[in-house]
């Protein structure tokens, strides 16, 4: 077995977790649910050959020895709770914050973008109430 690819914190603390792909979750979401290959291929639209690969890259970047092995650490890691993500595997900025983490670049990025926006639309034009 290799070792899992880790990237960002886990929003559940503990280590860092695996960044999946937003396909290789909805897959790992399907396979959750207990769909086939066939059925995942078929609501998905690839061929049955395109989701092997796929649970496979998701087996082993979460370090799973199985597909089911790779969705309980999914859901340990947070990465299949339904919440939507911002971006990787985290919520963002304020999950950071609030999980008392320094925040990663790209979040630090995003609040970056998201102060000047709002600094912006406060300058905006005055109207002149007279």
């Amino acid at each position: 077995m290799t070792a899992p690819v880790q990237v960002g914190p886990s929003p559940v603390g503990g280590g860092p977790v695996a960044s999946l792909t937003d396909h290789e979750l909805q897959v790992l979401e399907l396979v959750a649910h207990g769909h086939t290959h066939e059925d995942i291929a078929r609501q998905l639209v690839i061929t049955r050959k395109g989701i092997t690969p796929t649970v496979n890259r998701a087996i082993r970047k979460l370090g799973a020895t199985n597909a089911p092995h790779a969705v309980l650490l999914a859901c340990r890691a947070g990465l299949l709770d339904g919440k939507p993500r911002r971006h990787g595997d985290h919520a963002g900025f304020a999950a950071h914050l609030y999980r008392g983490e320094k925040p990663c670049e790209r979040c630090w990025e995003g609040e970056r973008a998201y102060r000047r926006g709002r600094k912006t639309a406060r300058k905006g034009p005055k109207v002149d109430a007279a």
